[in-house]
């Protein structure tokens, strides 16, 4: 399908998202939310795809919903564009791909869920994070938040609707790590290349893994950890990338 507003760019296993709505902050429409779901549930799937890094560039990355559209809503008729906010999320959160996002300006409200979605999180300094929902009589997303920064944490996001700066969210744990302005997006595409050089499916199997021992007791997450590392250890591969780590080790001594 053609995509209005988003950019797709896909280089050496790694697919780059791009959304691009600059005249209206790239806020969320139907439109917008329609693309995301479809775009990233087909790179789910590409073979050609290891790792996937969604961002809005280095000035922004989404001023969150469409207003305009959410003013025309009514309790009767809001059931459409609700159930694609929530589509669009679980096409990024359950994507077998790991997502990247690299957040280049304000992500608020809408905008602030989608970065929730990503499994990494990395931010330029002048990024800034926050939900605003409670501020216009919406209930925010908590999960997976409290999964990311914990429960008091996500309380006070949600609660407070408070704007974080990108120290304040690298303290609190929910960025990676903060890169200066106009280095956020050369430096993600540094790592995310690293990453696309893994294995595919140990990749997919690793995002997997952290959905399920979220849920687990810890005997549980730790028969689930010992079963799947016990199917990649010993594999071809395994021992072809052991051999290519040591002969790297070898040379660095040489030196």
């Amino acid at each position: 399908m053609p995509y209005n507003y988003l950019i797709k760019d896909i280089a050496g296993k790694v697919a780059t998202v791009t959304l691009n709505r600059p005249d209206k902050g790239n806020s969320l429409s139907p439109d917008v939310l329609e693309e995301i779901r479809a775009l990233f549930t087909q790179l789910g799937t590409d073979p050609d795809v290891n790792v996937i890094v969604f961002t809005g560039g280095e000035r922004y990355f989404s001023a969150g919903f469409d207003l305009g559209e959410i003013r025309q809503l009514e309790k009767v008729s809001n059931e459409a564009y609700i159930r694609l906010f929530h589509q669009a999320y679980r096409a990024i959160l359950f994507c077998p791909r790991p997502v990247i996002c690299a957040v280049g300006g304000p992500a608020i409200a809408g905008g602030f869920d989608l970065t929730m979605m990503c499994d990494i999180r990395y931010a330029s300094t002048r990024a800034k994070f926050g939900q605003k929902e409670i501020a216009l009589s919406l209930t925010p997303i908590m999960d997976p938040l409290w999964r990311i920064i914990g429960m008091g944490r996500a309380r006070e996001v949600a609660l407070t609707g408070r704007i974080y700066d990108a120290d304040e969210a690298e303290k609190m744990g929910y960025v990676s790590r903060v890169f200066a302005e106009g280095e956020l997006l050369s430096s993600v595409a540094e790592i995310a290349q690293n990453m696309a050089g893994y294995d595919q499916q140990c990749l997919r199997e690793t995002k997997q893994l952290s959905h399920l021992v979220a849920d687990q007791n810890l005997d549980g997450a730790m028969q689930i950890q010992e079963w799947l590392f016990r199917s990649y250890i010993g594999s071809e591969d395994n021992h072809r990338r052991i051999d290519d780590l040591q002969a790297q080790l070898a040379a660095r001594r040489k030196q």
